[in-house]
């Protein structure tokens, strides 16, 4: 049966890896980005009929997320997939400079708004049948790694982190998956060329692990090969 992914940031890099994955196996895909039109996902969504459905969201504004959540109200979401993040600037992260202007932003982006979306969309995600919630995460945020430097993406992770796994226990009666994953270092725009793996390795990777998960896995921190990471 063909499942409906929702899907921040569906418009590049892991987003849209993942977004092309899953339209070429047949499922349906709500590609959620702030321009859903670019050229793109509108190819894609020529290439398969009926498939991709686009969906204007500014996943750090309150209003756009409302607008979001009226225009798919009553549709049934399978997954939810929080994936939109930034990095922040490749300067001034360390423990002795931090920009501090730069710092709230990507908390807005990489902390707020998972959960932000996460709490908007729950009733969609009950109405599914795979009862998923899953959020793009880093092994960056992991404390137990004994980070050094990159303090503001590091921390926005780390947050996030805590953030799904005080939801994830607020909805485990609702039988509401919540997962949590490292993507690898995946050659992205993030990434940089000389990054491990490709986006679609990464993004088949993840369909895959998303895939046979579950209750059981709930609040997990786990890599897209489905490998536990420290916390």
């Amino acid at each position: 049966m063909p499942q409906t992914w929702m899907i921040t940031g569906a418009n590049r890099g892991i987003g849209l890896a993942i977004t092309t994955e899953l339209l070429r196996r047949g499922d349906h895909v709500i590609a959620a980005a702030r321009d859903p039109e670019a050229n793109t996902l509108t190819e894609l969504a020529a290439a398969h009929p009926g498939q991709l459905t686009p969906l204007s969201l500014n996943v750090t504004s309150d209003a756009s997320v409302s607008a979001a959540k009226e225009a798919l109200a009553g549709r049934a979401i399978d997954v939810l997939l929080n994936n939109a993040g930034v990095y922040g600037p490749r300067d001034r992260q360390s423990g002795l400079d931090v920009d501090f202007d730069a710092w709230r932003e990507v908390f807005e982006v990489n902390v707020y708004a998972p959960l932000r979306v996460a709490q908007a969309f729950l009733p969609n995600v009950e109405a599914g049948k795979g009862r998923k919630i899953a959020t793009i995460t880093s092994r960056m945020g992991s404390i137990g790694g004994n980070p050094g430097n990159a303090l503001i993406y590091r921390s926005s992770k780390a947050a996030v982190n805590m953030a799904m796994v005080v939801f994830g226990n607020a909805v485990r009666t609702q039988n509401v998956a919540v997962l949590l994953f490292h993507p690898g270092w995946v050659q992205t725009d993030m990434g940089g060329g000389g990054a491990d793996i490709t986006p679609a390795e990464s993004a088949g990777g993840l369909i895959r692990t998303i895939d046979v998960s579950g209750m059981a896995e709930t609040n997990s921190f786990r890599d897209w090969q489905g490998l536990s990471i420290v916390w």
